[in-house]
């Protein structure tokens, strides 16, 4: 039985209550950053998710810096394929174990945008990038658990590589995946701690589980990979103070800003999943929200509604086999005191045993 976990985002872009309402938006600030991990703590939270689009400020070293100013919340952070050797990258996630008493989590993503990759000097196509990120995580792991690696690959080639010092975790950091592809599914299996989902209707998610569970069989994990949900909340006292705010948050966004994210992102197989589940409609399950994904790329469904209702929605998920968490709301301070006030108590109620279980 898997412990249960929850994890909230840092919104090193700025936050919002309107999209493209300028005097909605607040721009990214130490203090902003400040305010949202206080919340995300004081809530339950166990990790905070560090995004790494162009908009975003640098998630390393905002993450470095918001584990020293915080008490116990681990930063899951993004390993991206290419851009940085993989003897620095296992140092530095080293390092960062060892001098924050364990609190990283590795996001492994290989890239929704082919426009943003270019833009910042990557050169290999999404399929070669999956291919870097499998040798990359496959040394990581070598590094941190031998005494040194010898290694002639299709992309690195090390000739009896150390680093210092391992890591704190044993064997190492867990690693996270939240990709759409039968590609990130096969690294998913063969690497991950946790798959997570963006939104989907229940039987999606629990049909793609068993197919993820099953490519786990061929690398002797089945029992090791576990599953999450990545999801917006917009959790409010009433149902209509919940869809009023959802459909304020993205009613002042331009076409040319939906057409922006539309075409961006055009090539990522999770972001046309979702502007698919968009396409059929508003509401994809009961209090499942698509109206995010047009305004905003990545993991855009929202579960919108009463305490009782974001609970019972994310108890379906639970009760799919979802043990993971990692959820995201406006004002992202505001949002995480709302879900640590009002739905983590349901959840922790309803899930004594997985709340405690060891994994």
């Amino acid at each position: 039985m898997r412990k249960l976990e929850f994890g909230w985002f840092l919104p090193t872009a700025g936050d919002t209550t309107a999209y493209g309402l300028a005097s909605a938006q607040i721009p990214p600030s130490l203090e902003l950053f400040d305010k949202v991990v206080a919340a995300a703590e004081a809530a339950g939270f166990e990790y905070m998710l560090v995004p790494v689009q162009t908009a975003c400020w640098e998630a390393w070293i905002s993450s470095a810096m918001m584990v020293a100013r915080s008490k116990s919340i681990r930063m899951l952070v993004a390993a991206r394929p290419s851009y940085i050797n993989p003897v620095l990258l296992a140092k530095m996630i080293s390092a960062f174990d060892q001098l924050s008493g364990g609190r990283i989590c590795i996001n492994l993503i290989a890239g929704q945008s082919e426009a943003e990759s270019a833009s910042e000097g990557i050169r290999w196509g999404k399929e070669e990038r999956y291919e870097i990120m499998d040798e990359e995580v496959s040394l990581l792991k070598k590094l941190w658990t031998q005494h040194s690696v010898t290694h002639d690959g299709k992309f690195y080639k090390l000739d009896k590589a150390q680093i210092r010092p391992h890591p704190l975790q044993k064997p190492h950091p867990r690693f996270y995946l939240g990709g759409g592809s039968r590609q990130a599914w096969e690294i998913s299996a063969k690497h991950s701690d946790v798959h997570l989902f963006w939104g989907d209707t229940y039987e999606r998610i629990r049909a793609n589980m068993a197919e993820i569970r099953a490519m786990a069989v061929a690398h002797g994990r089945e029992n090791d990979i576990g599953f999450g949900m990545r999801l917006q909340i917009v959790c409010r006292e009433t149902e209509n103070e919940a869809w009023d705010f959802a459909h304020e948050l993205v009613a002042h966004a331009s076409d040319a800003q939906k057409a922006f994210v539309k075409e961006r992102f055009a090539t990522s197989e999770a972001n046309r999943r979702v502007r698919e589940l968009a396409a059929a409609g508003e509401v994809i399950e009961k209090n499942l929200f698509t109206g995010i994904t047009k305004v905003r790329p990545g993991a855009g469904i929202a579960v919108v509604g009463t305490p009782e209702q974001c609970a019972d929605t994310l108890q379906n998920f639970i009760d799919i086999g979802c043990h993971s968490f990692c959820l995201s709301g406006y004002l992202h301070d505001e949002e995480a005191e709302r879900f640590g006030k009002w739905v983590m108590p349901i959840l922790r109620e309803r899930n004594r045993q997985r709340m405690l279980a060891a994994e």
